[in-house]
């Protein structure tokens, strides 16, 4: 479990410093909601629930069906170790079997803790909204390569960070590599320059992360919630029965 360092906005305009916080997957004691055994809900002709996209007012990317009845909200933070054991194990059930069910939609929603995750979670929205999911696997999948060069080198990134606001973000990337890993993944340097020079739309995911975390008392990632309930920190072995005793099947 990754406890949740907020990012001051103000610190936008001043280097910021890195959240080396440790990850571990210890379930919190949160009860889901129970409910009775909910039958499949068949997509609409020509499409497929599991690749079902859309963005909620809260800027979560959710898949599945948007109408599903039991709707699983999680707050997952980029470069937390816990998050990524989550994505590996659970990703292909999750969307094979419940998602594509019709009964359970995913919502990933990012909780920023540091500067080289507000770095990702601008990169892994800057291609079609599509990419968004498959972008943050992708990155799970690679935390450690990721993330190794950045802890070894803070002055680096320190000195990246205190760059104007207009070219911090993605000095920081062309630093440690990141330009290059998400170019390989469909996401070229052009595009990556303007969507980390965006400098409104940086902010405004710093603001989004840190609002909701203190409205919802999210503390740790990852946090998930169902049906609006927030259950805490799980791993995939105890989060699967609470969507089950949900209605899922």
């Amino acid at each position: 479990m990754t406890k949740f360092n907020r990012i001051s906005l103000a610190a936008l305009a001043l280097p910021l410093t890195l959240a080396l916080a440790a990850c571990g997957t210890e379930a919190d004691d949160g009860e889901a909601p129970a409910g009775e055994p909910i039958a499949a809900i068949e997509a609409p002709e020509g499409q497929v629930w599991a690749d079902t996209l859309n963005v909620s007012p809260e800027d979560g990317y959710i898949i599945g069906n948007p109408d599903a009845p039991i709707k699983l909200i999680e707050y997952g933070s980029l470069t937390c170790g816990a998050c990524a054991g989550f994505s590996a194990e659970a990703t292909e059930t999750l969307k094979d079997k419940y998602v594509a069910s019709g009964v359970v939609s995913y919502e990933l929603r990012n909780l920023v803790r540091g500067p080289d995750d507000l770095v990702l979670a601008t990169l892994v929205r800057c291609g079609a909204n599509e990419g968004y999911h498959p972008l943050s696997e992708q990155v799970w999948g690679n935390l450690n390569e990721l993330l190794q060069p950045i802890y070894a080198n803070q002055d680096a990134a320190q000195q990246a960070m205190a760059l104007p606001p207009e070219q911090r973000f993605a000095a920081f990337a062309n630093t440690f590599g990141l330009t290059d890993f998400f170019a390989a993944r469909g996401i070229s340097r052009d595009q990556a320059q303007a969507c980390l020079t965006n400098v409104e739309e940086v902010t405004a995911i710093a603001e989004r992360s840190q609002k909701q975390a203190e409205e919802l008392g999210v503390t740790a990632t990852p946090t998930f919630f169902i049906n609006g309930k927030n259950i805490g920190n799980q791993s995939w072995t105890s989060l699967e029965p609470m969507i089950q005793a949900a209605g899922a099947r």
